[in-house]
């Protein structure tokens, strides 16, 4: 296909809290020419707020996009104190405590729900929003902006476990125990949703070998790899998980990519907002939907339940070495 014929890149705004993952999936997005990253807007979650939005701004230094905007979102859930940082994972510093120049410049001066707000409506119907963090943001964009969701191209969402146990706890994954009220009006919310959740995210294997192999690539991005993800690999295998990594947020951007590399089943989704312990977990309504209160007003989401592991770490790894 001719470069006139081709189709113009997918924009995307990423919602991030980083972290490790974060930075891999950041990374990824801006090698791939499929995608145009039209700015990162940041949350608390895997650190404090003010953290990721430096490190967010550290990680467009390093792969050399100054022109990207940063926007500083929520620090704390809607409903509930803030659970605290996930230093054992990612670090004080949310990036394996690597030592790292500071950040080149502020954020915005937009607050994150108002960027995504404004950004979207500016070009309505264009925008893709992809949320790796807890979703806190999005839903206060909700909120402000009832009739976002008809402007919106879509959202593809890392969080949440439809059909495997959780991984913050035995009923719910890290990113919506995090804000389990935001969680559920977002996945409420009258637009295209795809849950990237545990369900595929911890069938995605970066093994130690992988890793080690990012070493041999000479780009900023992929030294940066080279000194945060065996910090995340200790942490998986210290847990009693892979010779390697869960591949969660990245698979936003692999599904992005390349579609084809999963299965998906199509079912509205309710949070559990409740104080006991099945609190943040994702509920498809998989019997019953269009009769069952509390489901049924919902459309469906989108939700992936097989992936081809190989392919779309190999996809990750070949856009590392661009």
């Amino acid at each position: 296909m001719s470069q006139q014929g081709a189709a113009a890149p997918r924009k995307i705004i990423i919602d991030t809290d980083p972290g490790i993952d974060d930075a891999m999936a950041i990374f990824f997005a801006l090698a791939s020419p499929e995608l145009d990253v039209i700015g990162l807007t940041t949350v608390f979650g895997n650190a404090h707020v003010d953290v990721c939005t430096d490190n967010a701004i550290r990680i467009l230094d390093i792969a050399g996009r100054a022109d990207i905007p940063v926007a500083q979102g929520a620090g704390r859930p809607l409903a509930m104190p803030y659970r605290g940082p996930a230093d054992f994972v990612h670090g004080v510093n949310g990036l394996a405590d690597v030592p790292l120049p500071a950040p080149s410049r502020a954020p915005h001066a937009l607050d994150a729900a108002h960027f995504i707000i404004d950004r979207v409506l500016a070009a309505p119907g264009e925008i893709t929003l992809v949320p790796v963090g807890p979703l806190t943001n999005i839903a206060l964009a909700l909120l402000l902006c009832p009739e976002l969701p008809q402007h919106l191209a879509g959202m593809v969402i890392m969080g949440g476990n439809a059909f495997v146990g959780g991984n913050a706890s035995p009923a719910a994954e890290a990113n919506i125990l995090n804000d389990p009220e935001a969680a559920d009006l977002v996945f409420g919310a009258d637009c295209p949703i795809v849950m990237c959740g545990l369900d595929v995210t911890e069938r995605t294997i970066m093994s130690s070998e992988q890793i080690a192999g990012i070493a041999a690539i000479g780009n900023p991005r992929a030294q940066l790899a080279t000194q945060i993800l065996p910090y995340y690999r200790d942490f998986h295998l210290s847990h009693g998980g892979p010779d390697g990594i869960h591949v969660h947020d990245s698979t936003c951007i692999s599904y992005l990519l390349a579609p084809q590399h999963y299965q998906a089943v199509h079912h509205p989704v309710r949070v559990d907002c409740g104080q006991s312990v099945g609190r943040g977990k994702t509920w498809p309504a998989t019997r019953h939907a269009l009769s069952a209160e509390g489901w049924k007003a919902r459309r469906a989401v989108t939700i992936l339940t097989e992936v081809d592991s190989a392919a779309v770490v190999a996809l990750e790894l070949e856009r590392l070495a661009r």
